[in-house]
């Protein structure tokens, strides 16, 4: 048998009484509340849910690099799981979770990649450590030891010793972009009476907003 979990939490710090007529607008205020009420690593973690093509869900936290209306984009290795889920169904979900205000944000939307222009971009703005690990790390694969992931390491950081040498994006690391097809704003409310409103992309990049009971 389990250990049952009682934590009768109250959610009493906001309210969400409408909405902006367009939901990266809503996006964009909420965000910037949460960078200044929670530190910037986790005002922009996000939960990136996708499907592989067996239809097994799998999820994992990922970090937001940019957004805008176009979409929202972060950066991975296109040969890890979820990858190549995308390559087989691009359908996929993000959740922002801000406990600081009991908040969270859905967004479903396809993914696709950006243009290997702007991962170029993104990739020399990377610490140098992180570049190179990106070299050496097979991401989602079978990994015979840590040591030998270390001693990989180690050569790359040695083949790359000189501050003159520049580290090339590999063809298998780059960003996407999730553009979305649907919102919803939830903001946490007493009795569980929490306020839902929900986005739905129509035709022409207008959208219908309703809300929604708790």
């Amino acid at each position: 048998m389990g250990v049952p979990i009682h934590r009768n939490k109250e959610y009493r710090l906001g309210q969400l009484l409408q909405v902006d007529p367009d939901p990266f607008v809503q996006f964009d205020q909420w965000f910037h509340q949460a960078g200044e009420a929670m530190p910037a690593d986790m005002v922009n973690s996000m939960v990136l849910a996708t499907v592989s093509p067996d239809r097994q869900p799998s999820a994992r936290v990922v970090l937001l690099k940019e957004y805008s209306p176009a979409g929202f984009v972060f950066y991975t290795n296109y040969s890890s799981r979820k990858g190549n889920d995308i390559a087989h169904n691009p359908a996929v979900s993000l959740l922002f979770w801000w406990e600081a205000l009991e908040r969270q944000v859905r967004i479903e939307g396809q993914a696709k990649k950006i243009s290997a222009e702007q991962s170029e971009r993104y990739f020399h703005t990377r610490p140098k450590s992180s570049q190179l690990a990106t070299l050496v790390s097979k991401q989602s694969q079978v990994l015979t030891s840590r040591e030998a992931l270390q001693n990989q390491f180690d050569t790359v950081c040695q083949q790359y010793a000189g501050a003159e040498l520049t580290i090339h994006r590999p063809d298998y690391w780059g960003g996407y972009i999730v553009q979305p097809e649907r919102f919803e704003y939830w903001q946490g409310r007493e009795n569980r009476l929490h306020d839902r409103f929900q986005y739905t992309r129509l035709p022409a990049n207008h959208w219908q907003i309703v809300r929604l009971f708790p």
